[in-house]
């Protein structure tokens, strides 16, 4: 390490200084580790309630105490098991999901978000949040695609940034997980990923480096599956050569719940604490020390690296925490900006016909925003207005203060003259349904779609809400397809029938067939499970009152056969013995974790995942990854792009020409196909939220760094800047890009 006037630094791999506040304390930990006995160090490497391992009670060195999950605090649960504590004061802000984050593509709202998540771990008395959740979104299908940011590295790695900085700067620790390539639930347990280096460093570990190296993490989470035949809590490639040695990472590692697998292999690789009990880390650790199986020396190194998260986090006194009430107005209100900022706009046609809604020059106008002086009275259909997504399924949920439901949402913004029915259309898919093994792709309720059509023939427009819950999106298990749940299909066409004027909301965390709605509906708009304020957010936008600017921060699909992992035929993996359960819901019951089939995902594709394997191969998406409409008409041009000393300035004038104040996501892709190695077509290198008032021109740079124009290369183990030529492209999306222009790197 080095050390300066006010600035304390680790070195990696090549020599890179990286700032870090976790190497201020090492001659306070000296003394410490000193005066330490055996005993005491190992207590410290495992759980010692179910979200707390243990500090130095003789020496006044607090408990650490972890925060679940990514997207709003736990409640407290009885110290060895997951019952709740049936506390009052332990409820939280439930911040929109990882999904909906990655779709404002904001940097200041990720760190804003980070920033609420700390304040509101602080009140309750948590020293590390379990999040952000990174992972790659390499299957819309993914149990947790609602929690994890993206498919792109770019994208999920300045957000990862951003929201770490937020969190740790307001005094909180951040866990990145999963650590690493935890893509699929299904059978994560004992799954083995097989990938080549540079896929791996490119696309799955780039977001978790950004964050080590440009955020500081303190704390990363190993993932349950293994990574090239060997389980990631005990990955020595993975924790120490790469993580430790390659980006100079200082913090400690903690397991997944119930992931680590051996005593001596992952101490040595470099696991810090086994979560949440000491079946690897306890007596067995002892004993091995003992045993002369692992170095004492070992043992001081995890437990320096774990006081260096100790003694930078101040830790909150245990008569001080849920004292005062969380989910207060200050996170709320982030929690609302957020959704404003994510709801994607896919489609917005005009009705032609008898049933369309004129302009003032008699021209077809489309459903939204909503004419208030036309429509006055609106059909709500579908249970997904009604359903709350704090809680539900498998894994992390928040017990919110508040969450506004979209017909609530509906109902405070439009609840002004304008009659508002309800129906709920289908009985959308629940734990009992989950619990008996049934599939979410159920037929329709013919006496609910009835009820349904009726309302929706005396309305003046119909607001379908479609989707997915929490039950059907879960922790522990994939989806068996995106075909919407409940027979929404064949509501959404009869609604159709009855009513041509139907605005679609798509209520999920990932992606979904919309072939048959959108054949059906003008409008189709994406909510997402957008948290606390979702339903509110969302009803602005449909009143007009916000001018919708999120962007999809992964492909949306027309079929799973055109996804790259189903396209290979490398997912789902194919398991003699289908009953092998989950690993984290086997420690829920009390069950052994131990599996007998050891399962191979071969990734493929390698880097072509998302939008880089469509271009690559022409399959065309029912919707592009970066897609996002808005009220606004926007105009690029002029684009100018100049060398720096750290990479190219991309400039160029972005213009509102519209009546709409907006916000809109300018993105940058870079291809070289002249490269001397193989390439996608595309790929994300840069972009900028740009707020506009109405009739404003902005000029707008975006800088594009070195670090992000390079590839990882295998033989020397490092990235390289490839000199040559490469083409810059401007725009709206990742399939709308006006403006290009080539240059050349040295």
């Amino acid at each position: 390490m080095l050390v300066g006037v006010a600035m304390v630094f680790s070195i990696g791999v090549q020599g890179q200084l990286y700032p870090t506040k976790l190497l201020e304390h090492e001659q306070q930990i000296d003394n410490i580790i000193r005066s330490m006995t055996l005993e005491e160090k190992i207590d410290m490497l495992h759980g010692k309630n179910m979200f707390s391992s243990a500090g130095i009670p003789r020496q006044g060195i607090a408990d650490m105490e972890y925060a679940d999950g990514p997207f709003g605090i736990r409640e407290e649960m009885e110290p060895h098991s997951w019952n709740s504590a049936h506390l009052t004061t332990d409820s939280a802000t439930f911040f929109p999901t990882g999904s909906a984050l990655a779709a404002t593509w904001s940097m200041e709202w990720a760190y804003a978000y980070g920033r609420g998540m700390s304040r509101e771990a602080r009140l309750r008395g948590k020293d590390m949040i379990l999040g952000p959740a990174i992972n790659i979104q390499r299957i819309p299908t993914g149990g947790r695609t609602y929690e994890y940011l993206s498919e792109d590295p770019l994208l999920s790695g300045m957000l990862s940034v951003a929201y770490t900085k937020g969190a740790q700067e307001d005094g909180t620790a951040v866990c990145l997980k999963h650590y690493a390539l935890n893509n699929q639930e299904d059978y994560r347990g004992f799954v083995d990923v097989h990938i080549s280096d540079r896929a791996m460093h490119e696309i799955y570990l780039r977001p978790f480096e950004m964050a080590v190296r440009e955020a500081d993490a303190w704390g990363v989470m190993a993932a349950y599956n293994k990574v090239n035949g060997r389980w990631c809590s005990e990955n020595e490639p993975l924790l120490t050569t790469i993580l430790r040695r390659q980006w100079g990472f200082p913090g400690m590692v903690i397991s997944d719940w119930g992931g680590v697998h051996s005593t001596v292999d992952a101490v040595t690789a470099g696991m810090n604490v086994e979560m949440p009990g000491n079946r690897f880390f306890g007596q067995a650790l002892l004993d091995s020390v003992k045993a002369g199986k692992v170095s004492e020396d070992v043992i001081n190194q995890r437990v320096r690296e774990i006081l260096r998260v100790r003694l930078t986090v101040k830790p909150v006194a245990r008569e001080e925490a849920n004292k005062k009430p969380v989910g207060n107005d200050d996170e709320m209100l982030t929690a609302l900006q957020v959704a404003r900022r994510s709801i994607v706009l896919l489609k917005n046609e005009p009705i032609v016909g008898k049933h369309a809604l004129k302009a003032a020059k008699n021209q077809p106008w489309p459903l939204l925003p909503i004419n208030l002086t036309s429509v006055k009275r609106i059909a709500v259909i579908g249970e997904n207005a009604m359903t709350k997504m704090a809680l539900g399924g498998v894994g992390a949920g928040v017990k919110t203060r508040k969450e506004i439901t979209p017909l609530e949402g509906l109902q405070a913004v439009l609840g002004g003259g304008k009659i508002i029915t309800y129906a709920p259309g289908y009985k959308s898919f629940d734990r009992d349904s989950r619990n008996k093994r049934q599939s979410p792709q159920q037929p329709g309720d013919p006496a609910l779609m009835a009820e349904a059509v009726k309302v929706a023939q005396e309305a003046d427009l119909v607001i379908f809400f479609a989707g997915d819950n929490r039950e059907v999106e879960t922790e522990g298990s994939d989806r068996k397809s995106i075909t919407l749940p409940s027979g929404q299909d064949e509501l959404a066409q009869a609604l159709a029938k009855a009513n041509p004027r139907l605005v679609t909301v798509i209520v999920a965390g990932g992606p979904v067939d919309v072939s048959t709605v959108s054949a059906v509906s003008p409008v189709l708009i994406v909510s997402w499970f957008n948290g606390s304020m979702g339903g509110l957010a969302l009803a602005e936008v449909l009143a007009g009152n916000t001018t919708p600017s999120g962007k999809l921060p992964m492909t949306w699909p027309k079929k799973l056969e055109d996804v790259p992992a189903y396209a290979t035929g490398t997912y789902p993996q194919n398991v003699a013995n289908n009953n092998q359960g989950d690993i984290f819901v086997d420690i829920i019951r009390n069950r052994s974790n131990d599996r007998r089939q050891q399962l191979v995902a071969d990734y493929a594709e390698q880097d072509l995942v998302g939008y880089r394997w469509y271009d690559s191969k022409g399959v065309t998406p029912a919707y592009p990854f970066g897609h996002g409409l808005s009220y606004a008409t926007f105009e690029y041009s002029d684009l100018r792009v100049s060398p720096t000393a750290d990479g190219l300035d991309v400039s160029f004038t972005l213009a509102n020409n519209s009546q709409f104040e907006a916000e809109e996501v300018a993105q940058i892709y870079v291809s070289r196909p002249a490269s001397s190695i193989e390439r996608p077509v595309k790929e994300l290198k840069g972009f900028k939220r740009i707020a506009l008032k109405r009739g404003e021109h902005k000029a707008v740079t975006i800088p594009l760094r070195c670090s992000d124009l390079c590839h990882w290369e295998e033989s020397s183990q490092s990235w390289k800047l490839e000199p040559g030529e490469l083409t810059v492209h401007v725009g709206g999306s990742s399939a709308q890009l006006p403006l290009s222009q080539t240059t050349t790197i040295k």
